[in-house]
């Protein structure tokens, strides 16, 4: 089967385009070779969209989902430049998209970036996307292992320091990475190609490390959850396992149908002894097997409201940022509140909310009065406390409805039915590719067509039944083809059935309200 990427790829390797940003620049997005704009900038993060023509899409790398004031006003000012079309989404990887970039701003972009430690290289197609840790890292009294310098170590050798590193940029598809040292499994290691969640050996030293899963991913063809590769590494480790591996699945890899390009298709083929004895020859030494139980005993917390740290006397505060849907003057604005009150450290989580940390027990009270508080609430409703969406087709090419704006005016709509006595974890996702993994969400959409009297219209699949945490297991699809303007009734009678929720006083039969507008 023909394979136009592995084709595009063995021609001109993606990272090469870095040494062309600045005519590409100078001589503008309509004269670029289109395999160069469609494709090949997305090795240094910037995206193409038809959607929007001479306006750039530039996913960040952020690892571990840190960031600190200096860094998020540089991001700030990117999307300031961009007027009315700059937009920052938080992801479902602890990281930030931005929208609306010309590209003849992207050169002084990426200066901007060196400067503050920031980069985008190598954040798409055929590479690793950004590594994903424990949000609370190095500040929850509880956590096993501080994993934010693993996270950044494994960024640095992958990208070269932020730089590029082509002995990672052909690989048969794109790779996930997640490293847990905490209790919850705040990364959802299940979904990625490679997760370390925390364990300890069982011997006399009771030394701590993690075990290793392999193989987890979502597509529109295929849901795998991660499977055990028996394996133990400690901390020292995980880098070099991570190299080894990744070069086991660069040089092995299926690359004929990118359908079946992923890990687990080549663990599939394999099988997976026989993949671990190669990683294990990569690397050069044995591996030792995986310890008998895993340290993922919490149910998973979602890290919103104020929580005191391990640092006596100081706080972390939640903020939802509801789709994760973020202007130019509200990064400004949280970069303000990260050093008014905290130490300037902020974090991203999978769930696209935000933490502000290092609040001593005096400032809580005084943030929280914040004005930018009723718009990013630690106190959010139970049911936007819960709320994920992709990007949807309002920017997505792929996606074949629309998310943010319809998922937030269906929150509302429910919060106004309903009162619910615990947090419904409810994501969006514009098409089958998961974007917003739907599949580990108590209720999860993913976008179709579909008919209603005699019409085509939005419709979506729903998936229940997904667990994070402890014993974390993926839903499954329970309704096909439901039309979007159906969601109303038929998500209230799921609220009512299985989570508890009881009608309020009003009349739930209404009109569906106006998409309420995030951009």
């Amino acid at each position: 089967m023909a394979n136009k990427i592995e084709d595009l790829k063995a021609v001109k390797d993606g990272l090469a385009i870095k040494a062309e940003i600045a005519r590409f620049a100078e001589i503008g997005w309509e004269a670029i070779d289109d395999d160069d704009l469609q494709h090949r900038l997305k090795w240094l993060g910037v995206f193409f969209r038809k959607s929007t023509p001479g306006r750039f899409m530039v996913r960040m790398r952020i690892p571990n989902g840190l960031l600190n004031s200096d860094q998020m006003r540089v991001l700030a000012s990117v999307v300031e430049k961009c007027g009315d079309h700059g937009v920052a989404d938080i992801t479902t990887r602890q990281n930030i998209q931005m929208r609306g970039i010309e590209l003849a701003d992207v050169p002084e972009m990426f200066e901007k970036f060196r400067a503050v430690g920031l980069t985008s290289v190598q954040s798409a197609m055929d590479n690793i996307r950004n590594i994903t840790g424990s949000p609370v890292a190095g500040i929850d009294a509880n956590e096993l292992y501080d994993t934010r310098a693993l996270a950044i170590q494994v960024q640095n050798l992958l990208t070269n320091n932020g730089e590029g590193n082509a002995a990672f940029t052909n690989l048969p598809r794109k790779f996930n990475i997640a490293i847990a040292g905490c209790r919850d499994n705040s990364t959802h290691a299940e979904i990625n190609d490679l997760a370390f969640i925390p364990a300890f050996k069982e011997d006399s030293s009771k030394a701590f490390g993690f075990n290793v899963l392999v193989g987890g991913f979502f597509s529109a063809k295929r849901i795998a959850a991660a499977i055990p590769l028996n394996v133990w590494v400690p901390p020292e480790d995980v880098v070099a396992l991570c190299e080894a591996l990744l070069i086991v699945f660069r040089d092995h890899g299926l690359r004929e149908n990118r359908q079946k390009a992923r890990l687990m298709y080549l663990i599939d083929e394999w099988g997976i002894e026989k993949f671990r004895i190669e990683v294990e020859k990569q690397m050069g030494k044995s591996l030792a097997t995986a310890a008998a139980k895993d340290e993922i005993s919490w149910e998973k917390r979602d890290h919103i409201g104020v929580h005191p740290q391990k640092q006596e006397g100081l706080n972390y505060i939640g903020l939802q940022i509801p789709v994760g849907r973020m202007y130019a003057s509200d990064l400004y604005e949280l970069a303000r509140l990260a050093d008014t009150y905290g130490n300037g450290d902020i974090r991203l989580t999978v769930e696209q909310n935000l933490l502000i940390t290092h609040v001593s027990d005096r400032q809580v009270p005084l943030l929280l009065q914040e004005p930018i508080l009723q718009k990013f609430p630690a106190e959010p409703n139970n049911l936007m406390r819960g709320l994920v969406s992709c990007t949807g087709n309002q920017f997505c090419p792929v996606a074949i409805v629309e998310t943010k704006n319809r998922s937030l005016a269906l929150t509302h709509q429910l919060a106004e039915d309903y009162d619910l006595p615990k947090v419904v974890r409810i994501h969006w996702s514009g098409c089958p590719n998961s974007c917003a993994q739907p599949q580990v969400a108590d209720i999860g959409f993913t976008g179709c067509k579909t008919r209603k009297n005699g019409k085509v219209v939005d419709g979506v699949d729903i998936y229940m039944g997904g667990k994070v945490g402890k014993d974390a297991h993926l839903g499954t699809c329970v309704m096909e083809k439901v039309p979007c303007e159906d969601l109303r009734e038929v998500v209230g009678k799921l609220l009512m059935e299985n989570f508890g929720a009881t009608p309020k006083q009003q009349a739930i039969a209404q009109p569906s309200a106006e998409l309420i507008l995030v951009s």
